[in-house]
């Protein structure tokens, strides 16, 4: 078994500590959601936890660790009998991102359970989590199926596993640790929400600190065992304060003063519901605990909203989680008790520990970080107000012209987005599970059935009875039992949606300048980005101007890096449609091969016009017509605005093989039409 990297050795990263250390402390508290840039060691944090736990009493032979003190009365396994039970560490289950349900929640033996009735199960990683952790790296790319079983389970603290009439339940109580790059994409709310504490982690821009990362990750590369013996007291140690506080957390008052306080500051951001409430109420008690106190402060309750409201507060999806500290601070003062006793400000930990590395005592001191967590974005405490609804402000730069020719003009803002009408690929897809396009998933309304290819997921009841009933005077049957071969099972085939790769080419020549319109422009496909949002896309943009294309944003999860890209998006020259025809061609080739499952759209957002270079009419016809012969479904953004019209548009969709909408019609309360589907791929131009 490999030795994990020390949870005292991680250099810096105080407030990701302090909330790993809450949450074993206070398991209650609801987890963590760790987000930050790849590479900052987000993994290496979380596995080193589970070091530090300590062992729990499972009842022996229970395949779902069940506490001998209270076993579970509906465990598979049991009944089982009041006893001492035995002692193991407390596990940490990794899921992965491209699990199966069975493998998550456990699988039935259907064969022998419509056959003999027994209810043979295999226990999955939800009953291996049971009283330990259950870590997700990369949650954001989890599957949508398994989010909602995720969500299911920690809501409920069972799970359940339900198949044609026959069903387990077991308990699943875990804590829940998830890691994620928002560059690939941002959670789901209802996942985001069941997260008791978020924090945002950034590579260290001290080189001091930079340096001892690299020396002390190069000596436990070196010598994994020596490495951790050097920190093992202190491991120890830290080890021993979780007991203590774990200990004292019970005798923790928690007084109405900083109840008045919570709900305050929870009220104040507009948090919904009352989660928050109860998140932040059970953090402060566990900073309390973990400070060796029994009354809670107004800093631990400041502390606790830092941890517990940034990703719960009211954002548009492009906006960075945070809080405004100064109206956290107001807000606190103003329901501060007076009477209280003034709060401590010395160490309770190490006081002789000058060295600002945390080092060998790691998070030792008063809340571990004690800090404030980088929130990757500016206050917002105008989230309420009108500019929070507005496409994301460029940065500061954005507004100088660039010197990339001399006809440029500089970046406009976007227009208000507004609610699009959906655009879809036809057909029957097979891609990740969406929002968008009619797909077979393995979730959705039952279409059919088939024989089984695999592992049978599902099961279509009805189906595998009629196949099965033929066969049983051969088969001997004599009592009421249906006898079920494993030939009789049908899988039920399902309809769903699923998510596309949207890639965007944006039209961004000066003929788009003219009179303002890059402006609506960049409001549209501000709006279409919100849109494949909600609908769970991949995203590409792709921008021509001037003499040739560019890929501004390979294809990513991430809406609002395209939305942060298009913000900065500067107009002007000519219009090279066919270079950026093309640069959409290369790109859609290369993500066949990367995901061929995931259907393309490709939305070109332009006015139709066609200049620079010999023939760029012609050239831009041959460009989309090669589009059009690969099935690449597509709809044109007609741009075209003023008392003449050339129809150009129309006709570039006409050579794609696909629709036209303009930019009044694409908006979904728009009485210009009905909503839109995107023309079938085979239908050429006249």
């Amino acid at each position: 078994m490999s030795t994990r990297y020390p949870f005292t050795a991680v250099v810096g990263m105080d407030d990701l500590r302090l909330a790993l250390l809450l949450n074993a402390v206070s398991p209650a508290v609801g987890g963590v959601l760790v987000r930050g840039e790849k590479g900052t060691a987000k993994s290496t944090a979380v596995r080193a936890l589970a070091d530090l736990l300590p062992e729990v009493a499972v009842v022996a032979g229970c395949r779902f660790s069940c506490d001998p003190a209270g076993p579970d009365d509906r465990c598979p396994d049991g009944p089982h009998e009041a006893g001492p039970g035995v002692a193991r560490a407390a596990r940490m289950v990794e899921l992965p991102v491209g699990a199966s349900e069975d493998r998550l929640v456990g699988a039935l033996d259907i064969e022998r359970a419509l056959g003999e009735g027994v209810k043979a199960f295999e226990p999955g990683l939800l009953a291996d989590a049971h009283r330990g952790i259950l870590y997700v790296d990369e949650v954001n790319l989890l599957h949508d199926h398994l989010i909602d079983l995720l969500l299911d389970a920690a809501a409920m603290g069972s799970s359940y596993v339900e198949r044609e009439g026959v069903s387990v339940r077991h308990a699943a109580r875990f804590l829940l640790v998830g890691t994620m790059n928002p560059e690939e994409g941002e959670l789901r709310p209802q996942l985001l929400d069941r997260f008791g504490l978020t924090v945002e982690v950034a590579a260290s821009r001290e080189p001091e600190q930079r340096v001892e990362v690299v020396r002390r990750r190069l000596a436990h590369d070196d010598d994994p065992v020596a490495f951790a013996s050097r920190w093992a007291a202190e491991e120890g140690a830290l080890r021993a304060r979780i007991v203590a506080a774990r200990e004292l957390l019970p005798s923790v008052v928690l007084g109405d003063a900083a109840l008045l306080q919570i709900a305050a500051t929870c009220a104040a951001f507009e948090v919904d519901g009352m989660r928050a409430d109860i998140v932040m109420a059970r953090t402060a008690t566990a900073l309390a605990a973990w400070d060796g106190r029994t009354d809670v402060t107004s800093e631990d309750v400041r502390q606790a909203a830092l941890l517990a409201l940034p990703h719960r507060r009211r954002r548009n999806p492009f906006d960075a989680p945070g809080l405004d500290q100064d109206k956290l601070d107001e807000t606190l003062d103003r329901f501060k008790n007076d009477n209280a006793p003034p709060e401590s400000t010395e160490s309770t930990g190490n006081e002789d520990d000058d060295d600002p590395d945390p080092g060998p005592q790691g998070p030792g001191g008063p809340g571990g970080g004690g800090g404030i967590p980088p929130q990757g974005g500016a206050p917002d405490g105008a989230a309420g107000s009108p500019q929070a609804s507005q496409a994301p402000e460029a940065p500061e730069t954005s507004g100088a012209p660039s010197p990339a020719g001399p006809g440029e003009r500089a970046a406009v803002q976007a227009a208000e987005p507004f609610r699009t009408k959906m655009l879809s690929v036809p057909g029957l897809g097979e891609g990740a599970a969406g929002r968008r396009s009619r797909a077979r998933t393995e979730h959705g309304r039952t279409t059919g059935s088939r024989r089984p290819q695999g592992a049978l997921t599902k099961l279509h009841l009805a189906a595998t009875v009629q196949a099965a009933a033929p066969h049983q005077r051969a088969r001997g049957r004599s009592g009421r039992g249906l006898v079920v071969r494993r030939d009789d099972l049908r899988q039920a085939t399902r309809e769903g949606r699923e998510g596309n790769l949207v890639l965007f080419v944006v039209d961004a020549s000066g003929s788009m300048a003219a009179r303002q319109r890059m402006s609506a422009v960049k409001g549209a496909v501000l709006s279409l980005l919100l849109d494949a949002y909600q609908r769970r896309d991949k995203v590409g943009l792709i921008t021509f101007r001037g003499k040739d294309a560019e890929l501004a944003l390979p294809p990513t999860s991430s809406v609002d890096a395209a939305a942060a890209r298009l913000a900065t998006l500067p107009t002007g020259g000519r219009t090279p449609l066919a270079a950026g025809l093309l640069k959409a061609h290369d790109v859609l080739r290369v993500e066949r091969l990367r995901d061929p499952s995931r259907r393309p759209l490709l939305v070109v957002v332009t006015d139709g016009r066609a200049t620079g270079g010999p023939e760029p009419v012609a050239l831009g016809t041959r460009a989309a017509r090669l589009h059009a012969a690969e099935g690449t479904a597509s709809v044109v953004v007609d741009c075209e605005s003023g008392m003449v019209r050339l129809g150009l548009a129309g006709e570039l969709a006409r050579e794609l093989g696909g629709s036209a909408v303009t930019l009044d019609e694409l908006r979904a309360d728009s009485i210009a039409g009905l909503v839109k589907d995107v023309q079938g791929t085979s239908r050429r131009a006249a």
